[in-house]
């Protein structure tokens, strides 16, 4: 195999990788975060418009994470 032909496969299994195992924390997070408001909202439904900012809070916060796997990928493929 030669070697550019090499580098170009590195970049690409590094690349996925990254975004592989970038978005499956926040997966879980993103589901953690929204079975516990759920339940939440359903033992206090007079408290579920706090508990539903929260929950975006907690869900932006989660998928930055994944948006940050994203761009590590991007500089991956593009830049090295």
């Amino acid at each position: 195999m030669e070697l550019e032909a090499a580098k170009e496969l590195g970049k690409l299994i590094g690349a996925g990788i990254a975004v592989g195992t970038g978005a499956i924390g926040p997966g879980i997070g993103i589901g953690l975060v929204v079975n516990g408001a759920l339940l939440a909202m359903g033992r206090n439904p007079e408290a579920s418009g706090d508990l539903r900012a929260t929950m975006l809070l907690g869900i932006v916060f989660a998928e930055s994470l994944a948006i940050l796997a994203l761009v590590i990928s991007l500089v991956l493929l593009f830049v090295i």
